[in-house]
């Protein structure tokens, strides 16, 4: 469904006076089966949306070669366009206009009559439990009714190939564990390929069949989540203990564990196999008089992947790194005009 070689995108930046050329996507390769949810994970900067941008026509790659749902990205970009479905971060619906008028007018640039559109568009409204705000404005609407408004705009076409920027940044919970059922049931019911973004690591976890982590520019590493995660050394043990038995707790630890650090009171290391270790420890510990206060055992997860990949938390690096648009166009701003002169382009097509 997606298959991308080499693709690589520069802009030019400013450093203080000077200009400086940057890579924010370096030589990208990407498979999407067809039918498969793909969660692509990596900080502010790396180059996730640039290369989501790429692939949904909306910027030229400088390098390489892609195509989407079997259509190259340069030369049969409008038919790429056809064929998928693309909701961005910021959401692509009028504060002024009903939610009703704005799925009908969506639906048809893509060359759809009033009929089929109305009627795709309610049956959307159903399934995503929108029922009786086809009237509605968007600005009435709550934070999760928006997102999945963005979702049926997204899929009114009917797309084989859904391609999802963020689409729980900023909802509470509630709202984006139930936008996680709608996300799931695009694959389970509507038979769709997504292709997803997200800074979330639980939300790429739940959702995706395999995880694809960019950094830097480049992949980093592409497998299921559970792969990926046992690939990291051990599991996390930390021992909370008395201010003046620290030294000696991690001298314990470090008998049985890689990496022993300390933090105040507490000490930490990655056990292998920690179910079975953890016991004997234990006894070492008693037996030199070390005052345990607490002990916890953590499974790995996607964040330490990241940090065992990259040498840095996902959450630290999302939190230091500016952001894409720092480097080249207003990726937002740039995404929605392209979008709407692209579709206008598709119906004289």
């Amino acid at each position: 469904m997606i298959r991308a070689r080499g693709l690589v995108q520069t802009f030019q930046t400013k450093v203080g006076k000077e200009k400086k050329e940057v890579r924010a996507v370096d030589g990208v390769d990407l498979d999407v089966a067809e039918g498969e949810v793909v969660g692509f994970l990596g900080p502010n900067g790396a180059g996730k949306t640039t290369t989501l941008r790429m692939l949904t026509t909306l910027l030229r790659p400088d390098a390489g070669t892609a195509t989407v749902a079997g259509y190259d990205v340069v030369r049969e970009s409008v038919q790429v366009r056809r064929s998928i479905g693309y909701v961005s971060q910021a959401g692509g619906v009028s504060s002024s206009a009903r939610a009703g008028e704005e799925v009908m007018d969506h639906g048809m640039l893509y060359g759809l009559s009033r009929a089929q559109v109305e009627k795709r568009g309610k049956e959307l409204f159903t399934q995503l439990q929108l029922d009786g705000l086809w009237e509605r404005m968007p600005k009435n609407m709550s934070g999760g009714q928006k997102r999945r408004l963005d979702i049926v705009m997204g899929l009114i076409h009917d797309p084989t190939l859904v391609f999802l920027d963020e689409p729980t940044t900023g909802l509470d919970p509630q709202a984006r564990a139930n936008l996680w059922e709608h996300i799931a049931r695009l694959r389970s019911e509507r038979g769709a390929t997504v292709f997803l973004t997200t800074h979330y690591l639980d939300e790429a976890d739940a959702l995706s069949d395999r995880i694809v982590i960019i950094d830097q520019g480049r992949i980093v590493a592409s497998d299921t989540s559970d792969n990926l995660k046992a690939q990291v050394s051990g599991d996390l043990v930390t021992l909370e203990v008395a201010a003046d038995h620290v030294t000696v707790a991690a001298e314990k630890l470090a008998t049985v564990a890689q990496s022993v650090r300390t933090s105040g009171t507490q000490v930490s290391g990655r056990v292998a196999r920690a179910g079975r270790v953890v016991p004997g420890l234990l006894r070492d510990v008693e037996a030199a008089g070390v005052a345990l206060e607490s002990i916890e055992v953590h499974r790995p997860t996607l964040d330490d992947v990241f940090l065992t990949l990259t040498g840095r938390s996902l959450r630290d690096a999302e939190s230091e790194a500016g952001s894409e648009s720092e480097v080249g166009p207003d990726s937002e701003s740039a995404a929605q005009t392209t979008s709407a002169d692209q579709a206008r382009e598709d119906v004289s097509a």
